[in-house]
């Protein structure tokens, strides 16, 4: 057996390999001009996300003098957080490079990002104007020289760091030094808060076919003059910075508050958070940069991260389309679920058969649909969901107030601690709770990550149950963008597993049984153990054994270790893994009988199935769980079965679309970095040969 540090690829390198792939997207040619602008924006936005979460975790690591080794892959947490910041400084160059490629090529599509400088005479008097009427009343400028401890930044805020150097003054302290007249420079520094009530992309008056836009930056930049025209200065420069702060919440102890409140008061901490990633103009003045390093605090732990003229580049997932849709994705819409129509009832055709709806490329209008009529059928008298992140107007939750008030019985587990969702959360448990919804927080200890429904209807006297588990949010936006599964069931065993995890939520101190269902943090690691195993006793006896699996992230060193077991006795196995996959295929004597690839497309990849040869009669699981350890160990996830075997053949078929190797495009290069080839990923460009399946599928 090799030592542990070629087993693995650490957790925090793999995702930035992973979010590199993101960043290939921006820089792949194929892709039109305007969506790799808005790949720039989702790298950078993922970016910050993890230094907000993981580089944080590091650090505290770190700062409690501890190495780190165990939970780390086998790196000490500081060497780490080194290696991280490596990365980021050479990702971060490369986008710079993609950007400024991107902007010349716009341009030949008469498509021009003008600065303060570039602006036209008419173009100044519009942005003057601009100015004057929207951006200066939301300004926040401080004068840093007139107060004594610095203000704290937001985590989300982009600042324009001012240096004024004022006006010569000039001294005569005696008759022999009056002819020589010594300067004296006087520094001041002020901020700028970038308005985020603003647009940050503001589209100026077009010029025949040219089209011009300025980024908000720069139009505060052309306006400096007028926002410090009350001081006497030489020179005005204006840099950006940006602080990320750490967003792990510290919840406290207090008995007295409720968990809404504890959660609530957890989030608000964020804001004074420590800071994790200082990004700031590599251009600025030596003396400002140290005069905000030591005004802020910053330390050598923290990760100093030289870029360029503009910050917070995630706004460029907003940048404007401008009327042409040639320069964006061509668009497809949703299409309906065979033989699952949206007129008349869902719950009479569900009771026939198993559907599957795989957004979005089925329309989600589906589930609100079937929500809307338990809300409304005379006959349904309860209704349980979990709800982890909801859409900032939500139908779903409208629906199930609506059945409230239709006297239905409503319990909804919601998660307060859903990540970067605690305030949303909280805002709609809130509501809910006023309106007569049976509110449950989960588990103490355990975050609910599992996306489950189970509806009681009364028929013939009798409880019959329908409902659905799902691999995502219940959440209308997000499907729009995300690739998802849901199955809608009258299964009854299916059901009455999936109730007795509500009953779990209630009563925790119980732990039931399940035939059907996997269902973490109970019977996950187990389950799928004896799943793997089955394939390695049939490979070791000359039968069919292969293993199929689609999830986000694959980190779980233990369920690596057994995969890498499944490999050794023959086990043919494939994985698409967006995310984070510390394991490495294709290593002689470990794992050269995986495989392992990585789809990063127009939607963000997010279902997990699991596929088990099983000598001919293949078992398929649909999950809200990651093989990562706090899914299998930490949170209560659902693994559903498949039993209808349209469904079952559905979903091996669109795997192997994903797998087809008449799409796959290589995307490591001779030039980067041997860390990163040595993970053998493959980007796939697959969704629209998936779409293409379900149109052909409706189609006959």
């Amino acid at each position: 057996m090799q030592q542990t540090k070629n087993k693995y690829i650490n957790r925090e390198i793999s995702w930035l390999q992973f979010n590199g792939r993101v960043l290939q997207e921006a820089a792949d040619k194929t892709v039109p001009l305007i969506e790799r602008l808005r790949f720039i924006g989702i790298f950078s936005n993922n970016l910050d996300e993890f230094f907000k979460v993981r580089y944080a975790t590091v650090k505290r690591i770190a700062q409690a003098g501890k190495g780190g080794r165990s939970v780390l892959g086998g790196t000490k947490a500081k060497d780490l957080l080194e290696q991280i910041t490596g990365i980021v400084i050479k990702q971060q160059a490369e986008s710079l490079r993609i950007l400024n490629e991107v902007q010349l090529a716009l341009e030949k599509e008469n498509i021009f990002i003008v600065n303060e400088q570039k602006a036209s005479s008419s173009q100044s008097e519009y942005i003057e104007k601009y100015f004057l009427e929207k951006v200066s009343p939301a300004l926040v400028t401080i004068i840093l020289d007139d107060i004594d401890e610095m203000p704290s930044l937001k985590d989300k805020a982009a600042y324009l760091a001012i240096r004024m150097v004022m006006k010569e003054q000039t001294k005569n302290t005696s008759k022999v030094t009056r002819f020589f007249k010594p300067r004296v420079k006087k520094i001041k520094y002020a901020l700028i808060e970038i308005p985020k009530s603003i647009d940050r992309f503001i589209v100026l008056p077009s010029e025949g076919e040219k089209q011009y836009i300025i980024i908000l930056d720069d139009l505060i930049r052309h306006s400096l003059g007028n926002i410090f025209s009350i001081f006497e200065y030489e020179t005005l420069s204006a840099h950006m910075i940006k602080i990320t702060r750490d967003a792990e919440l510290d919840i406290d102890n207090d008995l007295t508050k409720s968990f809404i409140q504890k959660i609530s008061s957890s989030v608000k901490g964020r804001k004074s958070g420590e800071p994790v990633r200082f990004v700031y103009d590599k251009t600025i003045d030596k003396n400002t940069f140290e005069y905000l390093l030591d005004k802020m605090g910053i330390d050598d732990i923290d990760s100093l991260i030289p870029g360029g003229r503009y910050h917070n580049r995630k706004d460029y997932m907003s940048f404007p389309s401008l009327g042409r849709k040639d320069l964006l994705y061509k668009s497809y819409p949703p299409l309906p679920i065979k033989g699952l129509s949206r007129e008349g009832s869902i719950f009479e055709k569900i009771a026939q058969k198993d559907y599957l709806q795989y957004a979005p490329y089925h329309t989600f209008a589906y589930l609100v649909r079937f929500l809307r009529e338990a809300a409304l059928d005379p006959k349904v008298e309860n209704i349980k969901i979990t709800v982890y992140r909801l859409a900032k107007i939500s139908h779903v939750a409208s629906s199930l107030v609506n059945a409230v008030k239709n006297g239905k019985k409503v319990t909804v587990q919601i998660e307060l601690q859903a990540r970067f969702d605690e305030a949303a959360n909280i805002k709609y448990a809130e509501q809910m709770q006023s309106e007569g919804v049976n509110l449950i927080f989960g588990v103490q200890g355990l975050k609910v990550h599992s996306k489950t429904c189970v509806i009681e209807r009364r028929e013939n006297g009798k409880i019959v149950r329908y409902g659905f588990v799902s691999t995502g949010n219940v959440n209308e936006s997000t499907a729009k963008i995300y690739t998802d599964y849901t199955l809608f069931t009258s299964d009854q065993n299916i059901l009455k597993e999936v109730a007795k995890v509500f009953d779990f939520f209630e009563t925790n101190y119980k732990v039931a049984k399940y035939k059907h269902l996997i269902v973490s943090p109970h019977y996950t690691r187990n389950a799928f153990n004896k799943l793997i195993n089955v394939e390695i006793k049939n490979a070791k006896e000359g039968k069919e054994a292969y293993i199929k699996i689609k999830v986000n992230s694959l980190s779980d060193y233990k369920i690596i270790d057994k995969l890498y077991d499944a490999s050794r006795a023959g086990v043919k196995i494939q994985l698409i893994v967006r995310g984070i996959c510390c394991l490495i295929p294709g290593i002689p004597g470990m794992s050269e009988n995986i495989d392992a690839i990585s789809i990063v497309d127009k939607f963000l990849e997010h279902p997990r199935m699991f596929i088990f040869g099983n000598n001919g009669d293949p078992k398929i699981y649909i999950s809200s769980a990651d093989w990562m350890t706090r899914n299998i160990d930490k949170r209560v996830e659902v693994s559903c079965p498949i039993y209808d075997e349209d469904i079952k053949k559905e979903l091996l078929d669109t795997f192997n679309i994903g797998w087809s190797d008449n799409v796959k495009a290589r995307v490591f290069s001779e030039k980067q970095d041997n860390a990163y080839r040595e993970n053998q990923l493959i980007k796939v460009r697959s969704q629209f040969a998936t779409y293409d399946y379900y149109l052909e599928k409706i189609s006959n």
